[in-house]
């Protein structure tokens, strides 16, 4: 049977924050990211906050009828939803949030969502001391659960889970097949920390498999184990099979049996005294949709158990 973890914290992203802005014209959105005069941000280096935002639609001139969160056309401009939501993520999500919330603005003129991205233990003390946060997505149970306890939130729903995958430079110059072939003591590897989901992930599967991993190095976040081995600075990295997805070209992926058993999973809910209650369990609803769900699924992300 696998395993589900339940590790205490979520990667962070490290590096600076960037802003996305999204302009409403009818149905069409100019995408725009503000990073500053001179930083240019990598692929798969995520932003600590990155915030989507629809312009005035009088900037646009008229538009045409609304649609509901899901999809659903609304029968009057006065019934579609307006307001500003605010969901905070596991930086695991950056990429594929952004889309999502992109996508809900669309169907949701007047609607803007900022996102906000870091660590879930992180995100979670922030919530349960009041920060202003709608909707939480977490990328373990046991954080998510610290909320709940708090009475921060309640009746979380898994929503997606992921599974770790081996990424080595391009071309796999070592030879990589298997989780075994990480124990050899030449082979420069870098995996998570243990606090870490992708780090409690890889301890897991040390566990259940009886092989010792000899890392170069423990990382504090997942993106930071994908940068050293896209950087060639190390030549194999146990990240999860979104980031190798997301990478590209950038490393080669080595799917293992034995990821099976240590899956993360992914709950989301909406934060108790939201702001924006019908905003908040109309994005969960939308999260939660096929439509979103296929998405995710594109992204790497594995469905929900």
């Amino acid at each position: 049977m696998p395993v589900r973890l339940t590790p205490a914290a979520e990667p962070v992203f490290s590096g600076h924050g960037a802003i996305a802005d999204h302009l409403q014209c009818g149905h069409h959105r100019v995408p725009s990211v503000t990073t500053g005069p001179t930083l240019k941000i990598p692929p798969l280096r995520a932003a600590a906050v990155l915030t989507t935002a629809a312009f005035a639609l009088t900037a646009c001139g008229a538009g045409g009828g609304s649609d509901s969160p899901t999809g659903t056309p609304a029968s009057t401009a006065s019934e579609a939803p307006t307001g500003a939501l605010t969901v905070f993520a596991a930086a695991s999500l950056s990429e594929i949030f952004t889309a999502l919330a992109a996508e809900f603005e669309d169907r949701n003129p007047g609607v803007t969502v900022s996102l906000v991205f870091d660590g879930s233990a992180g995100l979670a003390s922030q919530i349960t001391e009041g920060a202003p946060a709608d909707v939480f997505a977490s990328a373990d149970l046991a954080t998510m659960q610290t909320v709940v306890d708090a009475g921060a939130a309640e009746d979380p729903e898994v929503f997606v889970s992921n599974v770790l995958e081996i990424a080595t430079t391009p071309g796999n110059p070592a030879g990589i097949a298997s989780f075994a072939d990480l124990a050899d003591p030449a082979l420069v590897l870098v995996v998570c920390a243990p606090e870490v989901p992708c780090g409690a992930a890889t301890a897991a599967v040390e566990t259940l498999t009886g092989i010792e991993l000899h890392p170069v190095s423990e990382e504090n976040s997942v993106t930071d184990v994908l940068g050293k081995v896209v950087s060639g600075e190390a030549d194999a990295g146990l990240v999860y099979a979104t980031d190798v997805l997301a990478a590209g070209g950038a490393v080669a992926g080595v799917p293992f049996a034995e990821a099976g058993s240590a899956v993360n999973d992914y709950p989301i809910a909406a934060v108790t005294g939201a702001r924006q209650p019908e905003l908040a369990a109309a994005f969960v609803a939308f999260v939660l949709s096929a439509d979103a769900q296929a998405q995710l699924a594109a992204a790497g992300f594995r469905p929900a158990p």
